[in-house]
């Protein structure tokens, strides 16, 4: 995160998919209302937490969902649990995911996706590294580049999937930061086909404590939503995220859910 001082019509591939998941996404069809596949899961968390302290490779810091500029030193640990909460159904959703610096700019890190109450949805783990390629701290400027690769192990409909994009932010004096960049997923990932286009990212500073922010990813498939929200730096350590996800489609049949986020850094 920034540091804190017209629905359309749904594609026939839209309407026909299968239930998927990757990372934070979830999947919504015409058919059924709402699929949801962010990572989920409330009963399944305990198990998750012992689990997350044994692995050995660690997933990428984001502003809701977008992957954000912020990279981890070297050996810096951060980890985030994620969750939605959707109002028509009251289905949740939980994605546990950590990241690790390795230096020279690159962080990496792994989510497990599919947990959910009262529905289970596909199981995914995903591992994760981001880039910071180039960076001009005297403009603002940052050119960054990541790739999540998706296993899915429970409720399977693909091997294997991919998601690779590439971003350029600009901060400005006073923190007021803005991203814009470019995405592909690889087929059955968000949607029975390969998904390209654009992600976009805004936050901008309050005071010390809260700033204000927003993403987009371009598109109609499972990770196509428009999230504007806040976030809160509670403690040195300790973050706070909210915000509500729209749909870029269905928004009249529920595809719309409000999302919140624990961060917490170890070091």
């Amino acid at each position: 995160m920034v540091e804190v001082t017209g629905e359309t019509e749904l594609s026939s591939d839209s309407q026909n998919s299968p239930v998927k998941s990757f990372g934070p996404f979830r999947h919504w069809s015409q058919r059924g209302g709402t699929s949801l596949t962010r990572a989920h899961g409330w009963k399944l968390s305990l198990i998750i937490f012992l689990f997350l302290a044994c692995v050995s490779v660690h997933a990428q810091e984001t502003v809701f969902d977008v992957p954000s500029a912020d990279i981890l030193d070297r050996g810096k640990v951060y980890f985030e649990q994620d969750g939605t909460i959707h109002t028509v159904d009251a289905q949740s959703t939980f994605t546990p995911r950590i990241m690790v610096g390795l230096g020279h700019n690159v962080e990496a890190g792994v989510n497990f996706n599919g947990l959910g109450a009262p529905k289970l949805g596909q199981l995914d783990i995903s591992p994760t590294i981001k880039w910071g390629a180039w960076k001009s701290e005297k403009l603002g400027w940052l050119f960054y580049v990541g790739d999540d690769v998706v296993f899915p192990v429970y409720q399977r409909s693909y091997n294997a999937g991919n998601y690779v994009y590439a971003m350029f932010t600009k901060t400005w004096a006073g923190g007021t930061r803005l991203g814009v960049g470019a995405y592909d997923f690889t087929r059955q990932v968000v949607d029975t086909g390969n998904r390209a286009g654009g992600q976009f990212t805004f936050e901008r500073p309050v005071n010390k404590r809260l700033a204000l922010a927003a993403e987009w990813y371009t598109g109609n498939h499972a990770a196509g939503y428009v999230n504007p929200g806040v976030i809160f730096k509670a403690t040195s350590k300790l973050t706070l995220y909210g915000a509500y996800q729209i749909g870029n489609a269905g928004v009249t049949k529920g595809n719309h859910q409000f999302l919140y986020e624990i961060g917490y850094n170890f070091n």
